[in-house]
């Protein structure tokens, strides 16, 4: 018969296993051997050196996961935060026909931009912009920009522009988080192209004579204010709304309002390398002499932006006239640098661009 004892010290009342079943016998106390006080003792020696042995053995395994669980480093964006807003809405330029929120402080921003209208009737009018951006503490930013235009034979200095721009708060601590935006354009040369006579005069036969560039700058001044709203819905969806009022001091007195509307998604997720989506801008235009009698324009299309490297980005968007009075093609090509804390971060978005 096999007998295996549970408890180390002889009592009235045992445990054993009899014929593979576990019984309780009773007997009368006895007394303890030596010899078998020696192997009691022996036997839980080598239960307590198996407990210890075991706990060696599983503790460096613990201790190893742990030490792993602090070590891990989250591999993130590598463009630095705007007040706590995601990468591409902490650039201050989300598309090319939108802007967004702020950069960060002591950021440099340069763009090179290119706008290219294909009128339904005459001859395109090409604008090369060049701008500068620094963002400042407390959610500031200024900017300047100057560009210069190529319409039917003609070209020259169009204006230079001064901007500055204020977030209202940190990111997210009020929906869409508004920021505002104003901006004072200096006529710096002729009078290019009419917003207005520009599709009737080519239509009534008119036009297609080189303009003259000689002579004072005739382009009057005008102020800009925008507002600018963005948010970001998860990590696959950005969006931005501006709304723009913009008034000439002085000539016909040219005002012009409205909206443009981006939305994109990245298709190539880490560091947001391509992103892809869609944009519009409706304006309305008018002159002192025809307030009652305004040119609308609708364009929409794709917008497509890459950043082939870091510290560079390049975008572009073709889109498409809905009225009469819009282009029959409006195409934005924008090259963008961006310097800043953190080490040649990565530009995240394009140059703005005038909401003409």
């Amino acid at each position: 018969m096999a007998r295996l004892s549970f408890w180390p010290f002889p009592s009235t009342e045992k445990t054993c296993l009899k014929n593979d079943k576990f019984v309780i016998e009773r007997r009368p106390p006895i007394s303890a051997h030596p010899n078998q006080l020696e192997i009691i003792m022996t036997t839980n020696h080598l239960r307590c050196f198996a407990l210890v042995l075991g706990l060696a053995c599983f503790a460096p395994g613990q201790m190893q996961g742990q030490a792993t669980a602090e070590n891990v480093v989250v591999t993130g964006e590598e463009v630095p935060s705007s007040y706590g807003a995601p990468p591409a809405m902490s650039r201050s330029r989300f598309s090319n026909l939108t802007n967004a929120y702020v950069l960060p402080p002591w950021a440099f921003y340069f763009g090179e931009i290119y706008e290219g209208d294909a009128f339904r009737h005459g001859p395109p009018f090409h604008v090369f912009t060049q701008e500068l951006e620094m963002g400042l503490p407390y959610r500031f930013g200024i900017a300047a920009e100057a560009n210069l235009e190529r319409f039917n034979g003609g070209g020259g200095p169009g204006s230079v522009s001064i901007e500055a721009r204020y977030a209202l708060a940190d990111w997210n601590k009020i929906p869409l988080n508004p920021t505002l935006f104003v901006e004072y354009k200096f006529g710096t040369g002729a009078i290019r192209k009419d917003e207005l006579l520009v599709m009737h005069s080519f239509q009534e036969g008119g036009g297609g004579e080189e303009e003259e560039e000689a002579g004072k700058p005739t382009r009057p001044d005008a102020v800009e204010g925008r507002l600018l709203l963005a948010q970001d819905f998860g990590e696959h969806l950005e969006w931005a709304l501006n709304g723009f009022f913009e008034q000439e001091t002085s000539g016909d007195e040219g005002r012009e309002w409205g909206f443009s509307q981006s939305a994109t998604t990245p298709v190539i997720l880490p560091n947001e390398r391509l992103k892809v989506g869609v944009e519009m801008q409706f304006t309305n235009f008018t002159t002192k002499m025809t307030r009652d009698e305004a040119e609308n324009r609708f364009v929409i299309g794709p917008t497509i932006a890459w950043k082939p490297s870091k510290s560079t980005r390049i975008d572009v968007s073709p889109l498409f006239g809905c009225t009469d009075e819009s282009p029959r093609v409006q195409v934005f090509a924008v090259f963008s640098w961006l310097l800043g804390p953190g080490g040649n971060e990565g530009a995240e978005a394009p140059a703005s661009t005038r909401n003409r």
